[in-house]
């Protein structure tokens, strides 16, 4: 059976990048099944994404052998997935649990192609949806007090089941700086979209009081700025007067779980790729 892989690449644009990848891959005999590519003129940085069939006997360290001398001629920064291998995910929530059980629902049906490796809270109210699906609970209490001691407990769980992606699905704590240095890239959030001008408790109260026609949701990478790391999805839903401040939380939880799936959907598929603060998102 031949076995499928995505390339990533970045690199400084210029004339003859795309050729000599894909004429090493042509030279394996292997089949190309999609291409994205986007030259960002203001940093002229080129990003590509390749998907491609390699024939049976064809494995990553043949690719990645064929394809070094290109990635050493262009200084290019790559990753190559094997897509034949389930990646692991690590979800984190607190009490609300509306994105964790659409996340377990698309992967249950398919749509998302992912193992859960764990859930970790600081709640215990998510444990029973946890063993109906057979994935371990953990439950890790934080505070002041145990803060760098439960984020070190998190860290040691992550490595242990060699999750490469940390989902957090609402859950509901700030994370150190360490933490989101370490893992930066492999992190996402889900947060409602009426930042930076709802801060704090209650921001669909607020949303209320201030009569907006437009709610939503953003789905990015955690980085040490809160709420601020490069974004991957984005929605909004429009809204009425007639809707109370529950109207628009109810409204508001379909938008967040609906975004947070579709950004892990494409993160899982290697369609994303960073761009300083932005990213580059292959659709």
């Amino acid at each position: 059976m031949p076995a499928n892989f995505v390339l990533t690449l970045s690199c400084a644009d210029r004339p003859g990048i795309v050729a000599a990848v894909t004429t090493e891959l042509a030279a394996l005999n292997a089949n190309i099944a999609e291409s994205n590519q986007f030259w960002d003129k203001e940093t002229g940085t080129f990003f590509m994404r390749l998907a491609f069939a390699a024939p049976d006997g064809v494995g990553r360290e043949a690719i990645e052998r064929a394809l070094r001398p290109a990635i050493e001629r262009f200084s290019m920064r790559t990753t190559l997935v094997d897509e034949g291998r389930k990646k692991r995910i690590v979800v984190m929530v607190s009490k609300f649990d509306h994105a964790l059980l659409h996340l377990l629902y698309q992967i249950r049906v398919g749509w998302l192609d992912a193992d859960v490796a764990a859930i970790i809270s600081n709640h215990e109210d998510s444990r029973a949806t946890a063993e109906y699906e057979g994935i371990p609970y953990h439950v890790l209490p934080v505070d002041k007090t145990n803060k760098a001691a439960q984020e070190a407990a998190v860290l040691q769980l992550v490595h242990d089941t060699g999750a490469e992606l940390v989902v957090l699905a609402r859950y509901m704590q700030v994370l150190s700086d360490n933490f989101a240095t370490r893992l930066f890239g492999q992190i996402i959030n889900i947060h409602h979209s009426f930042l930076p001008s709802f801060k704090g408790a209650k921001p669909y109260h607020q949303a209320h009081e201030r009569g907006v026609k437009i709610i939503g949701a953003t789905a990015h990478y955690v980085t040490p700025a809160l709420d601020e790391g490069p974004i991957i999805e984005q929605e909004t839903g429009r809204v009425t007067h007639a809707m109370s401040p529950d109207d628009l939380i109810a409204a508001g939880r379909d938008i967040e779980s609906r975004v947070l799936a579709r950004a892990v959907k494409l993160h899982l598929e290697s369609r994303v790729m960073l761009n300083g603060k932005k990213t580059v998102v292959f659709g």
